[in-house]
């Protein structure tokens, strides 16, 4: 299952980006507002928003100023959360997150719904960085 958000402009170089997400306590800043739950551990957090299970999603992947993908912790939930960042110019930098995961077709009925406003969410923040 993919979900991808919409590319948005930030008001940030590719490289401020690229250190933004791969700093993970950073993406606090970015969660939805009914978040219960955010902890960090070296380079990995767990969440938890309401009425959801706890995530630990950790960086698994790097690729200087144009890529940092998290997966999640767990094998019980297969799937990698990556931000993919074009340059614009000096100031200004494209972003679009992507989610894929690999559940069966019943837990993908089940999740796609809160997924897809999650990935939202946190693109809308994104914006207003």
């Amino acid at each position: 299952m993919n979900i991808s958000g919409d590319k948005v402009i930030v008001n940030k170089s590719a490289e401020e980006m690229y250190h933004f997400f791969a700093d993970v306590g950073n993406f606090e800043s970015i969660m939805p507002d009914d978040i219960q739950k955010f902890e960090v551990d070296g380079e990995s957090f767990l969440f938890a928003l309401k009425g959801m299970p706890e995530i630990r999603l950790v960086l698994e992947d790097k690729t200087e100023f144009s890529n940092v993908t998290l997966g999640a912790a767990s094998s019980k939930l297969d799937f990698q959360l990556a931000a993919n960042i074009d340059e614009i110019d000096a100031h200004t930098s494209e972003v679009q997150l992507d989610f894929n995961g690999k559940f069966n077709m019943m837990m993908a009925m089940m999740v796609k719904k809160p997924l897809t406003s999650f990935i939202e969410i946190l693109t809308e923040n994104l914006e207003k960085l």
